[in-house]
């Protein structure tokens, strides 16, 4: 096969400026470009973590669109964390919506909370049981 990684991740947005600032300011994305006019029927805007950008964010602005259908929606992207207690209480003291009434663990003692980003899309904190 030729496929080698995960490119990016769409995710429709609203609001183009907004989610761009929510997805620096609360995940820690840098900014890398965009694509389109403020005035443009379709803007873009690339976002990946500093120094990493093997994997990046695509957030997708149409104007004038109606809404997407259920299938083609991304059900959530998950980020890795440590000191998942410390990222807890961070995400809970900004007061976005949707945040898990507590941290979830899976059998192999992984960690994870999700909560929800300004389109309503979700998005996880994960921390990896440590090798």
């Amino acid at each position: 096969m030729s496929v080698h990684k995960i490119e990016h991740v769409g995710i429709r947005v609203s609001a183009l400026e907004d989610s761009i600032e929510f997805y620096s300011r609360v995940i820690g994305l840098k900014l890398a470009g965009t694509l389109g006019e403020v005035e443009a029927p379709v803007r873009l805007a690339f976002m990946s973590f500093p120094g990493q950008t093997s994997v990046e964010i695509e957030l997708i602005a149409v104007r004038d669109a109606q809404e997407l259908a259920n299938e083609g929606r991304v059900h959530h992207i998950a980020f890795t964390v440590s000191q998942i207690e410390q990222e807890y209480e961070r995400i809970a003291k900004l007061g976005l919506s949707g945040l898990d009434k507590q941290i979830s663990q899976l059998s192999n003692g992984s960690r994870y909370f999700f909560f929800s980003g300004p389109d309503g899309e979700r998005i996880e904190f994960f921390e990896p049981v440590k090798l």
